[in-house]
């Protein structure tokens, strides 16, 4: 091993150690990892930025794009539509929802795919009396089969795909992943459908489970303001940060006249009964100084936070929402937004009292009071998904068309190599925006940037393991350990160790890294590369053992209320049939 070599391992296997971590973003590790070669001079600093314009990294972002319009286009409801029938039994309810979710995923981004199906399955289990638990990470594990089906279903396919086109001339196509990817999504349904389910606990009750989860009336207080109180004249956001912003004004109480959801900059007049809610510690001290008078501990109803105007919503935090890793203190929700933060569920746990300390993690289902005109958009501020049946929208049918129109044509052309896919895929977003499809703000708010920018910084990290000799070194060394074993294990290999790798750091990372190594392992072999390249893009794509490999898993651990070692109960089982079904697939397509 050469010193530039050292550097670079070095480097790698930090930035791994920071993925399987989880304390800092991975775009965030990615960027380090990138400089700390820059700074060694293994990259040069030229080059440092070039992953920007990499095809995988444009196409991606393409893909993100084209997905946001066909969700809002109304081209997928139509579909959803055909699941109500499923629902009087689990396993109709899981094969129908995972087949139609995969069948989505193949040519849209797995969690949009997965977003658009998850508030319709709540629903669904709901209304059959049954635990989310047992339909979500089905839906989740779908979502990622689905994605191995074309090249745009997955980002690790389109990061195999630029791969085979740098070293051999010419990249996979659109449907080059199909037959591999086709067999192993429909083993997967199969599976998910008839076994996997049942293996999930029974014991398992997501925070948006039933109704009544979030204990509103647990911290909630009914209280006057004082004809002397020193918060008459005072603002409702006065109000709160005497409280620490731990407590929120729910409702004012004036006369006759009942006022929900208060804005900050109300005025508070003497008289005034508040419904107030919040941690119970933090609002005695207004009381110890008279500027409050307890009336009550006030079990709330449900109509007394409602009304036509103001409606209280559940909703979960999408991967990568810009409140993500922030604290509610901090971020100041009532006053910056207009909504108020009623509690919060993570996981298996309670509802959470004490907001304001709260550091708001992906899957985290919040309760949440507003107007109802401002609280949709509040909601795709905050990236929050709604746990809630969609509400019907007005449909155009010309808009479903010339969307899906333009989608066909993009695949048509890349497919037949009329054009790269990139291009196809940029001209086709082109399109969406001259045509009114979607909005310029809407097409930038649609890409997932952290990605965007996880790929581009890696993807000169795994050049320079590339250019310095590191990924012949380890190909190498697999060959040798391997010794005389068939070609069959050597791809079972490379699938289990991407798997692996993937379960632990994220899809695109490892297809980043492993993809060169199947490059020199087939060189190594004096075989084609087609073969273990197809097997690195199954393995990378295939993170089912925790929530940590792929954003989807993370998103439906707070509705499922899924413990860390849930996913490998039901994802184990489904690693070894992928491996089964793909190593022989890939022999019988790939193999010359």
């Amino acid at each position: 091993m050469t010193f530039e070599q050292g550097i670079v391992f070095a480097v790698l296997g930090a930035a791994m150690a920071l993925f399987a971590w989880g304390r800092w973003r991975f775009d965030v590790v990615a960027v380090l990892a990138l400089l700390a070669l820059v700074a060694a001079g293994i990259v040069p600093a030229a080059e440092a930025f070039h992953g920007f314009g990499h095809p995988a990294v444009i196409t991606v972002a393409a893909v993100l794009i084209i997905s946001r319009s066909l969700q809002d286009s109304g081209v997928v409801d139509n579909l959803v539509r055909f699941l109500a029938p499923t629902r009087h039994r689990t396993t109709t309810q899981v094969g129908a929802a995972g087949a139609l979710t995969a069948a989505i995923s193949a040519f849209m981004n797995n969690v949009g795919a997965l977003a658009l199906m998850l508030p319709v399955a709540l629903r669904s289990a709901q209304r059959a009396g049954r635990s989310p638990a047992k339909v979500l990470m089905p839906l989740s594990f779908a979502s990622l089969l689905g994605g191995l089906v074309t090249l745009i279903g997955t980002p690790p396919n389109i990061i195999v795909a630029t791969f085979r086109g740098d070293a051999a001339g010419e990249p996979f196509g659109m449907f080059d992943f199909t037959p591999v990817g086709l067999a192993v999504a429909l083993a997967g349904i199969a599976y998910i459908t008839l076994i996997g389910w049942r293996l999930l606990p029974e014991n398992r009750h997501g925070e948006a489970a039933r109704e009544g989860r979030f204990r509103i009336q647990a911290y909630t207080t009914e209280a006057r303001v004082g004809p002397s109180s020193r918060l008459i004249g005072r603002s409702v956001r006065h109000l709160e940060r005497l409280c620490e912003n731990e407590a929120t004004v729910m409702s004012i109480v004036r006369g006759e006249r009942r006022r929900l959801a208060p804005r900050g900059i109300e005025r508070l007049r003497a008289g005034d009964i508040l419904v107030l809610e919040g941690d119970p510690a933090a609002l005695e001290p207004l009381f110890d100084d008279g500027m409050l008078r307890q009336l009550a501990e006030h079990a709330v109803k449900p109509e007394e936070v409602r009304s036509p105007d103001v409606r209280v919503v559940e909703a979960v935090l999408m991967p990568d929402s810009p409140i993500e890793g922030q604290r509610m203190r901090a971020l100041r929700m009532h006053d910056r937004y207009g909504v108020n933060l009623l509690a919060v569920a993570r996981r298996d746990r309670s509802p959470v009292a004490r907001l304001a300390n709260v550091r708001f993690e992906t899957g985290d289902v919040l309760l949440l009071q507003g107007e109802r005109e401002t609280l949709n958009q509040v909601m795709d501020d905050l990236g929050c998904l709604p746990l809630a049946e969609r509400g019907l929208r007005p449909q155009n049918p010309r808009r479903r068309v010339v969307t899906l129109s333009i989608f066909v044509a993009a695949v048509t052309a890349s497919a037949f190599g009329w054009v790269p896919i990139q291009i196809a895929f940029v001209a086709a977003v082109a399109a969406l925006i001259l045509a009114g499809r979607i909005a310029v703000r809407d097409a930038y708010e649609s890409i997932e940037w952290p990605v965007v920018v996880l790929l581009a910084a890696l993807i000169p990290v795994g050049e320079a393991l590339e250019a310095t000799g590191g990924t012949a070194l380890i190909a190498g060394w697999i060959v040798g350990a391997a010794g005389d074993l068939p070609i069959w294990a050597m791809l079972a290999l490379l699938v289990v160790a991407s798997m692996w790798l993937s379960d632990l750091i994220h899809n695109s990372p490892t297809a980043i890294l492993m993809a060169p190594i199947a490059v020199s392992v087939a060189g190594a072999l004096n075989l084609s590369m087609d073969p273990f390249l197809m097997a690195v893009a199954v393995g990378s794509a295939s993170p089912y053992l925790t929530p940590i490999g792929h954003q989807s898993n993370a998103l439906v651990m707070g509705p499922g209320g899924y413990r860390f070692t849930d996913y490998a109960r039901m994802g184990a089982p489904l690693e070894l049939l992928i491996v089964a079904v793909s190593v022989p697939t890939i022999m019988a397509v790939w193999m010359p």
